[in-house]
């Protein structure tokens, strides 16, 4: 049986390369890095996401790859109103939550926003640290 470690990465296809690296890099504080050629991608603690431009992705990729259609949630440990508060600050519309949901190691206080594509961003406090 293969026993997996960690994600190392991930790729969101978008339909704006600079839309989502001003949302997520200014928004959610990730880093934006350059790879391969002028390739652009979103880091943040050891995780990366890379970018793909809708209709101009690099072969090997998913059978189906459309903008909008991840669901992805972000552990961080500041407190989730003051969360709430930079959101509210940045104009980010809060679309749901504080809410408890059940994480990978714990349980979760969450909040949902979407980004530029409508992808579901799920922003949560883990509970059991």
């Amino acid at each position: 049986m293969i026993k997996l470690e960690s994600l190392d990465h991930l790729v969101l296809t978008v339909r704006s390369i600079p839309a989502s690296i001003d949302f997520y890099s200014h928004i959610l504080g990730m880093d934006v890095i350059t790879f391969d050629e002028g390739r652009k991608a979103l880091r943040f603690d050891q995780q990366k996401i890379n970018l793909h431009e809708y209709g101009r992705s690099f072969e090997p990729c998913a059978k189906h790859p459309f903008p909008g259609s991840a669901d992805l949630c972000f552990i961080t440990q500041q407190p989730i109103d003051a969360v709430m508060d930079a959101l509210r600050q940045s104009g980010v519309t809060q679309i749901d939550g504080p809410i408890h949901r059940t994480g990978a190691i714990g349980q979760l206080v969450s909040i949902y926003i979407r980004d530029p594509d409508g992808n579901l961003i799920e922003i949560a406090n883990n509970l059991n640290l």
